[in-house]
């Protein structure tokens, strides 16, 4: 049995929803789609970019014509690197931990963002090398709550030896929560983004990395489907 570790990106290693807000924001802006930050972060967040521009989309009413969807996610990707190249808050304790925990078990990443933001963020928090799978909106067509990206994870990881396996997951949103439990795996939730009462149903909820060690999640590690 091969026991895999699955961390997203955004709330779990970078703390950058904040950017991503404001990016997002600022395109509805311009096509006059308001937005409260309470409904962000109650109805967007977890969900990848295009997920995001339809749901806006719809709400308002617009239809949504082939190729707009595209349109807007590139204006978006474009604010959010400009902010992030001013500066990436990492999650306190996370490059830490997930060097840590690299030395025990294989380590993939599942994100809704785009390659080059992630490649950006593991680069800056100086974990690159230990991550032996990175999986983005690229890699799939749907978004979290689907555990599509989970599975290819899986996947790629245990290409090498393919065997019955276990996994833990790490994240920060309520679709993420969902799409792990889909697959069967265990998951430690990281109450960056929501208060840590929101996440009721997880093995284990924690503020941050900080004063945690990789060996206090051992015991979630569940099998999964393949």
């Amino acid at each position: 049995m091969t026991d895999f570790l699955l961390l997203d990106y955004n709330g779990v290693i970078v703390d950058d929803e904040p950017l991503h807000c404001e990016a997002f924001f600022a395109v509805l802006a311009e096509e006059g789609l308001p937005l409260s930050r309470e409904d962000y972060y109650a109805e967007y967040l977890g969900m990848d970019d295009r997920a995001c521009f339809r749901l806006a989309l719809n709400r308002d009413g617009r239809p949504i014509v082939p190729g707009d969807i595209g349109h807007l996610v590139e204006r978006k990707r474009a604010r959010y690197l400009a902010l992030a190249e001013r500066g990436l808050p990492l999650v306190p304790g996370a490059a830490a931990f997930v060097r840590e925990a690299a030395r025990r078990w294989p380590v993939g990443v599942v994100s809704g963002a785009t390659r080059r933001e992630v490649a950006l963020g593991l680069s800056l928090a100086g974990i690159a090398d230990v991550v032996r799978a990175v999986v983005t909106c690229e890699d799939t067509p749907t978004s979290k709550p689907d555990p599509t990206g989970f599975r290819l994870a899986l996947a790629r990881l245990s290409a090498a030896a393919p065997a019955p396996s276990r996994a833990t997951v790490v994240e920060d949103s309520l679709p993420g929560f969902a799409a792990a439990r889909a697959v069967g795996a265990g998951c430690l939730m990281i109450a960056t983004t929501h208060p840590a009462a929101t996440f009721a149903g997880a093995d284990l909820v924690w503020v941050s990395f900080d004063g945690h060690h990789p060996a206090e999640i051992e015991p979630l590690f569940r099998q999964v489907a393949p």
